[in-house]
């Protein structure tokens, strides 16, 4: 059976997919990067309307992500598997390095952490992965998930999984993963059914690769744009819940606004 490597953040969403991987025995080993608080304290610098979306935003994203993924404890995944606990400084350490390469593991996978160097990416010959929150190439870099719902185009907000090289979520795409939209979906919940539906698409390609499928990625093509951290304000929070109060898949879905759909690369139904 092939067995995976994932290094990913601490995060909810980060551990589900974890532990989904764990639970189908796919797992080789793990490294888990602290990331920041999940619900971070507003800017004092903020005005009282920014100040209050801000902590309505990281509320919303702590609740919907409670809603959809059980809480799992590092300890699981400790008692089961070789596991690592890492800071942003030792991400791309020689600890790191030893550790995944005395894995021996077939693929490796990334989720939520910050970028890997090349040594690192060297291992497994080239069949290391990333999973990215956003449609790539259209949105690529920081905070993917949020952008679709600004621009207006909630059909858009999906996943990708993609080759992991240098260039920044610009590695060849194996598979795009959308959700399905249903009234009342907050903006974090369809970014979280999105990694619910990436997740179980992942399993069943990996299962796929196990029976002998090759793993066949296709050039990022088209025009994107790479958002950086900067882009995102607590201003921009504004008209997601000023504007149109977080109601942006409903009026989609309700034809109040449109968007058409985005060509993506399904992995289950290629040429």
């Amino acid at each position: 059976m092939k067995k995976v490597v994932l290094l990913c953040g601490s995060h909810p969403r980060h551990l589900y997919v974890a532990n989904e991987l764990l639970k189908q025995n796919l797992l080789a080993g793990m490294v888990m990067e602290l990331r920041e608080n999940f619900e971070p304290l507003p800017p004092a610098e903020l005005s009282d309307l920014d100040k209050k979306n801000f902590i309505l935003h990281f509320k919303k994203r702590s609740e919907s992500e409670s809603k959809f993924f059980t809480q799992i404890e590092p300890s699981v995944f400790k008692a089961q598997i070789p596991f690592l606990e890492v800071n942003f400084k030792d991400l791309n350490s020689d600890k790191t390095f030893s550790f995944v390469d005395n894995l021996k593991a077939d693929l490796m996978i990334s989720y939520g952490i910050h970028k890997l160097d090349n040594k690192i990416l060297s291992l497994h010959n080239g069949d290391n992965f990333n999973i990215h929150g956003g449609l790539s190439p259209w949105f690529k870099g920081n905070t993917t998930l949020f952008w679709p719902f600004y621009m207006l185009r909630p059909n858009w907000a999906g996943i990708t999984i993609h080759r992991l090289t240098h260039k920044l979520d610009g590695g060849e795409i194996l598979h795009q993963s959308l959700p399905k939209l249903e009234s009342g979906d907050s903006m974090h919940d369809v970014a979280n059914k999105a990694v619910i539906k990436a997740t179980e698409d992942l399993i069943k390609i990996i299962r796929m690769y196990d029976n002998g499928k090759e793993l066949l990625c296709h050039e990022q093509k088209g025009n994107g744009k790479l958002f950086l951290s900067d882009d995102w304000t607590p201003q921009t929070l504004r008209v997601i819940y000023n504007l149109f109060d977080d109601r942006i898949v409903d009026m989609f879905l309700n034809g109040e606004i449109t968007s058409n759909p985005p060509k993506i690369i399904d992995f289950f139904n290629q040429n």
